[in-house]
């Protein structure tokens, strides 16, 4: 058996392990505050990192769309400036054309030749407007349509139904689909009944 002294030293042991291990508990929760504080202090540096990283995408993505809309401004002013020029470089052969027809005419006094000139250049001419999508619209004897024809007289007429068109006094065209000009035309009306 243990004698008295043995047992106070074991108490004596005891107690210090007791109060050591408050000292312990306070060193844990130090050290559970300092990792919890560490922990914290990582998240925010990551979420900082984050910030940067999409505040740096975003102003990346702003030049770039900036960039993007004054180089489609610049396309868009470049091809409205040379919208026609296709056009005029096809025209360009007709009007040699007429050059060569004025410049022989002057030498010759021809009118034949003239005329045939004229008549070639006036195909070729259209050749090179039906090329680019320009159509002549058929109005004779159609029904008047608003949307592609405009009425400048209506004359009287029994032998055809009202509102169809009698003459054509200004060619309308297409431009593909598109009215490019309305025909102007004379329009037949009901005839006046007089008693």
């Amino acid at each position: 058996m243990k004698s008295k002294k043995e047992k106070t030293n074991n108490l004596n042991e005891t107690e210090i392990k007791i109060n050591g291990s408050s000292e312990n508990t306070e060193e844990i929760t130090d050290k559970n505050e300092n990792i919890s504080k560490s922990a914290e202090g990582a998240k925010i540096k990551e979420l900082e990192a984050e910030i940067l990283k999409y505040k740096d995408l975003y102003l990346r993505t702003a030049a770039e769309f900036e960039n993007y809309k004054r180089r489609t401004d610049s396309e868009r002013v470049e091809f409205y400036a040379y919208a026609g020029e296709k056009v005029l470089t096809d025209m360009l052969g007709v009007l040699d054309d007429f050059d060569r027809i004025l410049e022989s005419f002057e030498k010759d006094h021809d009118k034949d030749a003239l005329k045939k000139g004229i008549d070639i250049v006036n195909e070729k001419f259209r050749k090179v407007l039906s090329k680019h999508g320009l159509k002549v619209m058929d109005t004779e004897g159609k029904k008047f349509d608003v949307n592609l024809h405009e009425a400048i007289m209506q004359h009287p007429d029994e032998d055809k139904e009202p509102e169809t068109i009698l003459a054509t006094s200004e060619k309308g065209y297409f431009l593909k689909d598109k009215v490019l000009r309305h025909a102007k035309v004379v329009v037949s009306s009901k005839p006046d009944l007089l008693i």
